[in-house]
């Protein structure tokens, strides 16, 4: 069965979008926005808000309705499959099937300034009551920051014989964070540790299939914790022991 937004009642198709014009606001950036809403298939747009946004842009947002529709049953999603076991069972998994502390590197790399995320995910604290690998018995997590450059990142990572690499990304403009995902394993490939290491991608719009095109291990979108990350790592980890 398809379905479609919802708005004020079932199905009714009512959404609302934002975006940014190259122009003063007023009147004709509003006929503007409102034309641009009519050519992305919006009925009947109307611009709910108008803000100047400095002396040549404008910030918009409309309201309408979407004669579009999707069937679920249609859409497929590659996700990570993977339990989320507590820090406790993480720990003791550690300790019976691998018998040594577990190596967590982890930054924001290239030109990347933001911190919140791999801070959530290594700092002792963690996040909303979910604690940082930090607090992890048989695990050691060195957390490098931000704007860290993959060159420096490998650098780190063979020092302390790194187990697992976890790479923080903002999206940034014109998809830099992509290019410099992908030249992260090139130069792993070239320094021969590709093979040595688990690359795990996170961030706000960081999906497991994009990471995985981009040659990672895994990819871990929003609201996903330490629990997540260490869960996946750490069977993977033994996955991989027993295998060998």
């Amino acid at each position: 069965m398809n379905i479609r937004p919802y708005g004020d009642t079932s199905n009714d198709g009512k959404v609302q979008l934002s975006f940014t014009l190259p122009m003063k606001a007023g009147a004709k950036g509003i006929e503007c926005a409102k034309e641009f809403a009519k050519q992305m298939g919006m009925i009947d747009p109307n611009v709910v808000a108008c803000e100047p946004m400095g002396d040549a842009f404008s910030m918009y947002v409309v309201y309408g309705r979407t004669p579009f529709s999707v069937d679920p049953e249609k859409i497929t999603v590659n996700e990570l499959e993977t339990p989320a076991l507590a820090m406790e069972e993480v720990e003791a998994l550690i300790a019976e099937k691998l018998g040594r502390d577990v190596i967590f590197l982890g930054a924001s790399t290239g030109t990347d300034a933001h911190t919140v995320g791999i801070d959530a995910i290594m700092n002792m604290k963690g996040y909303a009551g979910h604690y940082g690998l930090e607090r992890y018995k048989h695990v050691k997590a060195y957390n490098m920051g931000s704007q860290v450059q993959n060159e420096a990142f490998i650098k780190k990572a063979r020092e302390v014989h790194a187990d697992v690499l976890l790479v923080s990304q903002t999206v940034t403009q014109k998809d830099v964070h992509l290019a410099n995902m992908v030249e992260l394993v090139e130069l792993l490939e070239a320094e021969k540790m590709r093979d040595d290491v688990l690359i795990i991608a996170g961030g706000a719009r960081i999906t497991h299939e994009l990471a995985k095109e981009l040659g990672y291990d895994a990819g871990f979108g929003p609201k996903k914790y330490a629990e997540d990350v260490a869960t996946y790592a750490v069977l993977e980890l033994i996955r991989r022991k027993n295998q060998g």
